[in-house]
C-alpha cells in the first residue's frame, strides 16, 4: 500500500458533499505535487480549495467550511488528523484505502473530484501531473478499473468526446447533472420548434431551476445542522 494511505480500516466510498470532495481532492493533489508541504494545515486546505487553477467550479471556502468538510470526511474514514511540528494540527487523506485505488487510480479520481466531468484526453493531460500515463490506452485501462469498482461512469455514449465522471455525487446533485445532460443532448438534436409544444420545450429548464433551488436549500440546511451538531458537541 502507498505510504500516503491511512492505517485505518477500509471503508466503502459513499456520496459526499461538494465541499468534502474538494477538500479530499486537494489533500491527494498536494500529497503528490508538493510533498514537502504535506500533510496540510487548515490554512493550506482553504488555500488549495480556493485556488484559481485546476479547479471547477471555483469555490470561496472559509475555515469553517473546511472544518465541516473535514468532519464529514473523518466520519467516513477518508481523512485523518495528525500532529504537526510545533503542535500545529494537520490533515492527511486516506483516499487509497477509502477508494481502494493505487497511484494511477487516485490521480484520475483526484482530477474528477477537483474538476468534475471530463473526456479521456482531458483526464490524461491533467492527471499526468500526479501520475505518468504512457498513452491514452494506459489511461483508458485505469478508467475501466475504476468503472468496475463503481467509482467512475461514462456520462455520454462511446466515441470522440465521450465524458466521464466520479460516482460520489449526492443524490440531488446527480439529479441536477442528469437534467443538465438531458438539456445538452436535446440542444444537439435538430428538431423543428414548431413540432414541440411550448410546455415540453420548457420542461427541462423548469426541472433544472427546481433542482437548483432544492439543492441550494439542502446545502444550507445541511450546513446549519452540522454547525448545530458541532456547537452541541463542544458545549
Amino acid at each position: 500500500m502507498n505510504d500516503e494511505s491511512s492505517d485505518e480500516l477500509k471503508a466503502s466510498p459513499v456520496p459526499i458533499s461538494a465541499t468534502a470532495r474538494r477538500v479530499l481532492g486537494v489533500l491527494v493533489e498536494k500529497a503528490k505535487t508538493t510533498p514537502d508541504n504535506y500533510p496540510l494545515t487548515l490554512t493550506g486546505i482553504v488555500t488549495g480549495s480556493n485556488q484559481k487553477s485546476n479547479r471547477d467550479p471555483k469555490m470561496d471556502l472559509d475555515e469553517d467550511d473546511a472544518l465541516l468538510a473535514l468532519d464529514e470526511l473523518r466520519k467516513v474514514n477518508a481523512v485523518r488528523e495528525v500532529q504537526g511540528s510545533g503542535r500545529a494540527i494537520k490533515y492527511r487523506h486516506a483516499a487509497y484505502d477509502w477508494l481502494d485505488v493505487d497511484g494511477a487510480g487516485s490521480a484520475v479520481m483526484t482530477e474528477l473530484l477537483l474538476r468534475g466531468t471530463q473526456t479521456l484526453g482531458e483526464l490524461r493531460t491533467r492527471a499526468s501531473r500526479m501520475h505518468p500515463f504512457a498513452d491514452l490506452d494506459a489511461l483508458k485501462s485505469v478508467v475501466s478499473v475504476l468503472a468496475e469498482k463503481g467509482l467512475v461512469e461514462a456520462l455520454t455514449p462511446p466515441g470522440r468526446g465521450q465524458t466521464f465522471t466520479h460516482t460520489l455525487y449526492q443524490p440531488q446533485e446527480r439529479q441536477y447533472l442528469n437534467a443538465r445532460l438531458e438539456k445538452q443532448s436535446a440542444a444537439k438534436t435538430p428538431i423543428a420548434p414548431a413540432d414541440i409544444p411550448d410546455s415540453n420545450r420548457t420542461a427541462v429548464d423548469q426541472l433544472l431551476d427546481r433542482l437548483e433551488t432544492v439543492t441550494n436549500r439542502i446545502d444550507t440546511l445541511e450546513k446549519r445542522l452540522a454547525e448545530l451538531e458541532n456547537s452541541n458537541s463542544s458545549s
